[in-house]
């Protein structure tokens, strides 16, 4: 059955700045397409790319520069202009990785072995977190809703710390979580009364409502409840919906995905997957209780799984992904009216970034599409048989197998035959990044395309330059 549209409230497109950080032009030029696909405010997670001063200055990334005070008040300026809130994501519990890789850091942590988890029991680290987000809200005038994460808090309890608090009666892990965020929001809201605080849900899935009702939480965050499963499961998370607000926490947030949630390495991102995911979501909103009070929801497009994991896939191929997912809430489906509008904005005749083909001469291109093409042809060269599996060539298993390598004892007819066709490849490859380098290094920092070419390409080349320098070194020991 098709869906009612999104109820009123946010459509927030979250920036996840750990990777890939967008050059600053570009970046501007993304707000202003969000904002013509129908968001209404940005979800801005900056992790190492914020101009952080003083003893926390440490923290910002050393592969490029982290933006400047100026970029961060324009990039606001930016979005107001179009009528889209910002709201700053700033991790405070789990996923630290950007703060505790850091040496002066490291006794910090939970568990040595465990990045990206905070020790709740050191006030330094508490007092660190405050500094960070006193840092973000000064940067961040008229300021009225701070994401403070607290998803995904591995290890929590397993700290030397943590065990002996838990040996006293009546002490859990759950507890252990709720007094680290009830105390982390109680001094937000001392130092900035009017401030919504939100948090990621997931830590309190398995808590019921009398737990939650004695946390002290109630009335000082509103939970946003995430799932980017195609599949994901209405009834249980409308069940969830339903706990938290019956627990007392009325104001309620959702979270969907438009790119990053696939897997932890994918480059190019299935639009129809997403799409399935905003159609459950749309199921959930249609049937909570009339009394939750659902403000928005965060359309997700991770960078990262985390800090210190691979690129996933770039934004200008995820943006008809993205074009379509906001269509589909606003519309209820993707409508013919939706798909419309997508055509016409991002000038393509298909949503799957994989089909949208060459832009034609004078057609409105959307930020990034040449790279986006671009993109696609170079992950459809990479995935070709003859190149990926060129090892189980049948010249090569019967003329140049390890074995013969070895023994350095070959047919250089035949081996002369496969470095030809091996060189032809590795020159259509090269010729194709090269085309992609030029491009990406437009939208995106050095450091970007160097990171995604080595994770996608180098794997693929590597076996064809082995094959291709041990045939060069066989022919030379048997051809006068």
């Amino acid at each position: 059955m098709d869906c009612p549209p999104w109820p009123k409230g946010k459509k927030l497109v979250h920036l996840d700045l750990k990777g890939a950080p967008p050059r600053v032009e570009y970046l501007y030029k993304l707000i202003e397409l969000f904002s013509q696909l129908g968001a209404n405010g940005l979800l801005v997670e900056y992790e190492d790319m914020f101009p952080y001063e003083g003893e926390l200055k440490l923290l910002q990334a050393t592969t490029q520069p982290a933006y400047s005070r100026e970029e961060i008040l324009t990039m606001q300026e930016v979005a107001r202009s179009k009528g889209m809130e910002v709201i700053p994501l700033v991790q405070t519990f789990g996923h630290m990785e950007f703060m505790l890789k850091h040496r002066p850091m490291w006794h910090l942590r939970e568990l040595a072995q465990c990045v990206g988890t905070l020790n709740p029991h050191k006030e330094e680290a508490v007092k660190l977190v405050m500094e960070m987000l006193r840092q973000v809200v000064e940067l961040h005038p008229g300021l009225n809703t701070l994401h403070i994460g607290a998803d995904e808090v591995y290890t929590l309890g397993q700290g030397e710390e943590s065990k002996l608090w838990l040996a006293s009666p009546g002490h859990t892990v759950e507890g252990l979580f709720l007094s680290h965020v009830t105390k982390m929001a109680k001094a937000i809201k001392e130092m900035w009364p009017h401030m919504t605080i939100i948090i990621w849900d997931d830590m309190m899935r398995e808590m019921n409502q009398d737990t939650l009702k004695a946390s002290g939480l109630i009335g000082l965050v509103e939970p946003m409840l995430w799932d980017y499963k195609p599949n994901m499961e209405v009834d249980k998370a409308v069940s969830l919906l339903e706990k938290y607000y019956c627990a007392g926490m009325v104001d309620l947030w959702a979270a969907s995905s438009f790119k990053g949630s696939t897997s932890v390495y994918t480059s190019i991102p299935s639009t129809q997957r997403h799409l399935e995911n905003h159609l459950r979501w749309l199921k959930v909103a249609a049937s909570i209780s009339a009394g939750i009070n659902l403000k928005g929801i965060a359309i997700t497009g991770w960078q990262r799984y985390d800090h210190l994991s691979v690129l996933c896939e770039l934004m200008p191929v995820a943006l008809p992904s993205l074009a379509a997912c906001l269509q589909t809430l606003i519309h209820g489906q993707l409508s013919a009216e939706a798909q419309s509008k997508v055509a016409e904005r991002l000038g393509v005749t298909s949503v799957e970034v994989e089909e949208i083909g060459s832009a034609a001469d004078g057609a409105l291109l959307f930020p990034g599409r040449k790279l986006a093409e671009l993109m696609v042809e170079l992950k459809a060269l990479l995935n070709s048989e003859d190149i990926r599996f060129f090892e189980n060539n049948m010249l090569v298993r019967g003329w140049f197998s390890p074995y013969h390598r070895q023994r350095k004892m070959v047919t250089p007819l035949i081996t002369l035959q496969i470095h030809t066709q091996a060189s032809m490849y590795l020159a259509m490859l090269q010729q194709k990044v090269e085309e992609v380098r030029g491009e990406m290094v437009h939208l995106y920092p050095d450091s970007t395309a160097e990171e995604w070419i080595q994770e996608h390409v180098s794997p693929v080349v590597a076996p064809l330059q082995t094959i291709t320098d041990g045939i060069a070194a066989c022919v030379k020991e048997m051809v006068p």
